[in-house]
């Protein structure tokens, strides 16, 4: 059956079921069981736009911190280009039904303001009844809502598909991946593919947890050491497990209600828990607590001064002390006073320099931070190089370009890290390209790497939609480079 042949039926069976006739015949029970919830909401057939539409500011605000967010390049990868050539626009709502983004043909964004399919509106079902977003979250799955089916009349002249997306933590709603488009533009393909990116973003959701577990563990798993050889484990901030310590047996989630100090571990079992800065311990009563090792964060990305945090206390690093830090962060198995003056002066150095190099930056950094035979940071070690790296491995672009503030050691001439910088620029420049992203351009043309590179803004010429008032600033920007 056609579109428009199948319309004229749906209007039929609206009609008669709505009219209060009897129907010759009935709606899907999936339409039958949303119109009937529409209703008890209190929605009106004739209703003229959905009753609420948040403003242009509050969408902002609320964009800028919801989930789905990071999965953005690999949705509008997905589909964005099938939108705009089938004539349809691509929607992503929050749990609620607010639409937060909307991207496609632009003659298509027209009409579809005029029934408020646009960014701050709330399409869910007991805001404007049975459609796709609304009845998709309704139900928790991927639902296709056809012409008369939905419930509102103005609305008849649409055909939409969608899909929930949850979180892969929590199993929570996150929102919903729509496609609509007007009547004409129907095809029976539209559900499958809105079902396919809905399982890519929750793809890339665990991806990005995963990357958040392993940053998690790596700084604070000293929590967990300090148990010594007593039972214990380390929960992310939503009570999942991430490490144990020899226990008879611990669920994959624990429920740690908000400010307790004791938990249930589902056996009969109590056990304590101490809030970290990220996520939770969990320990048995009575067990004796060790001192935990020393910490150590590393900011040696970008132009300013490197530093190094230990313990919470900030010092600021000489340039040859940010480096010597810098190879042995990359070299977590340790360096000789050789390969450490091969690495930092090449065959001109002396050992001995370096010797002397690493005494003085012992003293500063204080107890427990470094160890010699071979020099080798001790301390529970973060940095943000290797965070930028591990977020590259993971595919995780956006959270890349969060932690990358420019080069590593932009001054440093010492051949490791001059290799080790011009990879990792390469690396995440080339992954800024590939992916066509326009958002994600943009982000990394603001980084001091990018700031002169012509490929990166004639992409942003290119990538930018016309309406978008970046491309002035990428105009002019442009118009220099070229001159």
């Amino acid at each position: 059956m056609d579109g428009p042949e199948q319309a004229r039926r749906l209007s039929g069976v609206y009609d008669d079921v709505l009219g209060g006739g009897r129907a010759g015949a009935e709606p899907r029970p999936l339409v039958a069981a949303s119109w009937e919830r529409s209703l008890a909401a209190a929605v009106d057939p004739d209703l003229d736009l959905p009753p609420m539409i948040l403003e242009q500011e509050m969408v902002e605000e609320l964009r800028e911190n919801h989930p789905l967010r990071a999965v953005l390049p690999v949705l509008r990868q997905t589909l964005t280009s099938i939108a705009d050539e089938a004539s349809h626009i691509m929607i992503i709502t929050d749990a609620r039904g607010m639409i937060l983004w909307r991207e496609g043909a632009a003659d298509v964004k027209r009409t579809a303001d005029r029934i408020a399919l646009s960014e701050g509106a709330v399409w869910s079902e007991d805001q404007i009844g049975t459609n796709g977003m609304g009845t998709a979250l309704a139900v928790g799955g991927p639902v296709q809502i056809h012409s008369a089916e939905h419930l509102v009349r103005r609305i008849h002249e649409w055909t939409c598909a969608a899909a929930p997306v949850h979180d892969p933590d929590t199993g929570k709603l996150l929102g919903a991946v729509d496609v609509s488009g007007p009547l004409r533009t129907v095809h029976p393909a539209m559900v499958a593919l809105v079902t396919a990116a809905a399982q890519l973003a929750e793809g890339q959701l665990k991806v990005r947890m995963a990357a958040a577990d392993e940053m998690l563990r790596a700084r604070n798993m000293r929590h967990l050491m300090a148990l010594g050889d007593a039972p214990g484990a380390l929960l992310t901030p939503t009570g999942r497990v991430l490490a144990v310590q020899p226990l008879e047996w611990l669920p994959d989630r624990l429920v740690v209600p908000d400010g307790a100090d004791r938990i249930d571990l589902g056996d009969g079992r109590e056990g304590l828990v101490e809030r970290l800065d990220e996520g939770y311990l969990l320990r048995m009563p009575g067990t004796p607590v060790r001192r935990a090792r020393q910490t150590l964060r590393l900011k040696l990305l970008g132009s300013g001064q490197p530093i190094a945090v230990v313990g919470g206390r900030e010092i600021a690093l000489t340039l040859r002390r940010a480096e010597v830090l810098a190879l042995l962060l990359l070299q977590p198995t340790g360096l000789t006073a050789e390969q450490l003056m091969l690495q930092l002066y090449g065959d001109e150095g002396n050992p001995t320099t370096v010797r002397a190099e690493m005494h003085r930056l012992r003293n500063l950094l204080g107890d427990g931070v470094l160890d010699t035979k071979p020099y080798r940071i001790v301390a529970d070690v973060t940095g943000d190089v290797t965070e930028v790296q591990t977020a590259l491995r993971n595919g995780d672009l956006p959270a890349a370009l969060d932690l990358y503030a420019g080069p590593l050691l932009a001054r440093s001439d010492a051949p490791a890290l001059r290799a080790e910088r011009d990879e990792l620029d390469a690396t995440l420049r080339r992954a800024v390209l590939d992916l066509h992203d326009p958002d994600l351009l943009w982000r990394y043309a603001q980084t001091p790497t990018a700031a002169e590179d012509l490929e990166i803004f004639e992409a942003l010429a290119v990538g930018l939609p016309a309406e978008d008032p970046r491309r002035a600033a990428v105009g002019a920007r442009l118009a220099r480079l070229l001159d």
